[in-house]
């Protein structure tokens, strides 16, 4: 199997999907194979049951000796995150224990209100940035192709619809036809897809969240570049507001085992709306 060919069951590799794959460089040791490949499984990225590729292509793909590929995979299979099987058929597969929420809810409560902050401000100036160049250079009818395949998806798949909504922002990134705001971005994404996924496990938030993201998408196709970065600055508003009451929810349960931490649930929380917050 080739890394091109390497895809999520969907069966169509996602921008985020192939963004994994990419060559680390010069730092490239196993500490951060191994820690690239535990991000992309925890932000759900690579799915439970996801065969990876073999260990010559893991090293190829990433620019790395194939020890240290091999030295990545046996950590991460003594984190539990992957298994090996043996046969014709064997490979290394995503282990269907790896858990997203459980890994983006210690990642929340390991940081701070501060620093969540920060990298929100981050996350919006450069989006914001592709926003604004998308649309006055991206063709309507190819951000009317995006707003197609989100409405057609069902939001009410949790890993679907992570996957269709952050390769919606990168494929609006590439829109602004800047290759340093599209790597930027998918960089992005994949560090906050971990983090999004919680807000999705709400259905009202959730629900707002694709509100936001269509609204986004329509004023790009429209070329209206400032109703696009309102929508995005009030979507990346809710969504830090939303984080920060679910970080101080669970925080009190931060010295028990995180396993116990459940997700968020409308009826069990009474959290209130991300319209709400925004309201306040």
């Amino acid at each position: 199997m080739s890394i091109r060919s390497a895809a999520p069951r969907s069966g169509r590799p996602t921008r985020l999907h192939s963004a994994v794959f990419q060559p680390i460089g010069d730092e490239g040791r196993a500490a951060l194979v191994e820690r690239r490949i535990a991000e992309a499984i925890m932000g759900g990225v690579l799915a439970a049951g996801e065969r990876l590729p073999a260990e010559t292509e893991l090293a190829a793909a990433f620019g790395v000796a194939p020890a240290t590929a091999r030295e990545a995979l046996l950590a991460l299979r003594e984190r539990g995150l992957i298994v090996t099987r043996r046969g014709r058929t064997g490979g290394s597969f995503i282990a269907d224990s790896a858990d997203p929420v459980r890994f983006a809810t210690r990642a929340l409560l390991d940081g701070s209100r501060v620093s969540l902050r920060d990298a929100a401000q981050h996350y919006l100036a450069i989006t914001a940035a592709c926003v604004e160049l998308a649309a006055r250079r991206a063709d309507e009818s190819e951000i009317a192709m995006i707003v197609a395949r989100l409405e057609r998806g069902d939001d009410h798949d949790l890993a679907a619809w992570r996957r269709a909504s952050d390769d919606a922002v990168i494929e609006l990134a590439a829109l602004s036809q800047s290759a340093r705001l599209t790597r930027e971005q998918m960089k992005l994404q994949g560090e906050f897809s971990p983090l999004l996924a919680l807000i999705d496990t709400d259905p009202a938030s959730r629900a707002e969240s694709r509100a936001h993201l269509l609204a986004v998408l329509r004023a790009v196709g429209a070329g209206d570049a400032e109703a696009a970065v309102r929508a995005l600055r009030a979507s990346t508003r809710a969504t830090i507001d939303w984080l920060i009451a679910y970080r101080e929810r669970h925080a009190s349960a931060a010295t028990t085992p995180i396993a116990t931490v459940a997700p968020p649930n409308a009826a069990t929380t009474a959290a209130p709306t991300r319209t709400e917050r925004s309201s306040t």
